[in-house]
């Protein structure tokens, strides 16, 4: 697998429209089926210790509240559990931050063991420093943390003691899924294809292109982290040879660092992939600045997006005038070839088939052109070939023979000639042909 260094500096924050913001949040809010009343944006001069806002918008806000019914107030910033409380009592409802939204989203969404254990452990460590609430998820079965009540529920005060001694037994558990992961990379490895992973912000298409790549069914909604497990599919390059693509979580801004941390790894497929495909929305207005997201929380997890092993896909082209899709084209032409973004939509396939072939070309850099003729009876042989290298070009022949022209990796180059001692290396015929002087004219 592809080692990957740590770039020297995360990228330049790109600022974010507070309209784009609402949005978001109100996404977040929808994801776990909260219907929204009213909406209201905030401009803070300074932040108030005790209730995050001033005293005269409170009021303002807890009129809404009162005059809408409103059962929870979410707001799209972290509060201090001081500031939370004083926000309940004054708008005698609900608060959620956002750090509490996504951990509520990530609590229904996990399907895996892994993932459900990696939000609880994410979860605890927000809960430990809000001890005056009520923490109830370990007695319910249904998805979620509590955050939100609900009907028949057990409210427990729980103090540290409690919260510690599970924490210890999530991290012990996670230990042995970790164990079992890394067993099952390591028949990976054996076989081995090359890992490619699909990162970028959340409801940004990954799911839908993973499906379109893969022929597969992984849920795929325009929904805020509709995906959180990890999904790993093997999929053909144009010439045969095969690559295991991984889906993985959508990331998003002021993602809870404890997340970041819990998540590690989930994230191993991503860390540790020798190809990683950015998936940008393009037609969203925060493009740029959800870019600037992705590349910073990759940054904190060691990856370098110079590093060669680094490709933007540009997705959702379908959803964007001409004139603009024409524009992006032109942008993505003029960046150096090894920069160059592949323009695609993953809902309608174009751009799918050159996505394909570029990464075959990138995965294919190092690999050696080979030249290799077989008995047609060897079936058995032609078939290693097509599951082990890239079939450039087949001929058969007269005699019953078939040459092949393939492309195949160093790590496998002498597994081919230990099988196949009669495969010649044409990189090297041609290189040995262009180093041959040529013969001089006979002197008359």
């Amino acid at each position: 697998m592809a080692r990957h260094e740590a770039s020297k500096a995360p990228r330049p924050m790109a600022v974010r429209t507070p309209e784009a913001r609402v949005d978001e949040a109100a996404g977040l809010a929808r994801a776990i089926d909260l219907d929204i009343v009213a909406v209201e944006t905030v401009m803070l001069s300074q932040i108030k210790p005790a209730t995050y806002i001033g005293g005269g918008k409170v009021e303002e806000l807890a009129a809404i509240v009162k005059e809408h019914d409103v059962e929870i107030v979410i707001v799209d910033c972290s509060l201090s559990p001081v500031q939370q409380r004083n926000l309940e009592k004054a708008f005698a409802a609900k608060v959620i931050d956002r750090t509490g939204l996504i951990l509520e989203i990530f609590g229904r969404r996990a399907r895996t063991r892994e993932g459900a254990l990696q939000v609880e452990l994410a979860h605890l460590a927000y809960q430990k420093s809000r001890l005056v609430r009520s923490w109830t998820h370990l007695e319910r079965q249904r998805g979620g943390f509590g955050f939100l009540g609900g009907p028949g529920e057990t409210q427990i005060e729980t103090d540290r003691r409690l919260i510690q001694e599970r924490i210890i037994r999530i991290e012990r558990d996670l230990e042995g899924v970790k164990k079992t992961r890394g067993l099952h990379r390591a028949k990976r490895q054996d076989v081995p294809y090359p890992v490619v992973a699909l990162v970028g912000y959340t409801n940004a298409g990954k799911s839908t292109l993973f499906n379109r790549l893969t022929r597969a069914d992984v849920l795929a909604k325009d929904m805020l982290f509709a995906t959180l497990d990890p999904t790993l599919r093997a999929v053909a390059l144009p010439h045969g040879e095969k690559i295991m693509l991984s889906d993985t979580v959508g990331f998003i801004s002021d993602l809870p660092t404890m997340l970041v941390t819990a998540f590690r790894a989930t994230l191993e497929e991503v860390i540790e992939a020798d190809l990683i495909l950015h998936v940008r929305d393009v037609a969203h207005e925060d493009t740029e600045a959800q870019s600037a997201d992705v590349e910073n929380v990759l940054h904190d997890l060691g990856i370098d997006r110079n590093g060669g092993h680094f490709v933007e896909v540009w997705n959702k082209i379908d959803l964007i005038d001409e004139a603009r899709a024409q524009a992006l084209i032109t942008m993505a032409s003029r960046r150096p070839a090894d920069e160059r973004p592949f323009i695609v939509s993953a809902v309608t396939g174009q751009g799918v088939d050159a996505l394909l072939a570029g990464i075959e070309e990138r995965m294919s850099r190092d690999h050696v052109r080979m030249a290799l003729s077989l008995d047609l009876s060897h079936h058995h042989e032609i078939g290693w070939i097509y599951d082990h290298t890239q079939i450039i070009e087949r001929t058969n022949g007269k005699d019953g023979a078939v040459d092949f022209i393939l492309r195949i990796g160093p790590d496998k180059l002498d597994r081919l000639l230990r099988r196949f001692p009669q495969a010649r290396r044409i990189d090297q015929e041609r290189a040995a042909r262009k180093r041959r002087p040529s013969p001089r004219p006979l002197a008359s």
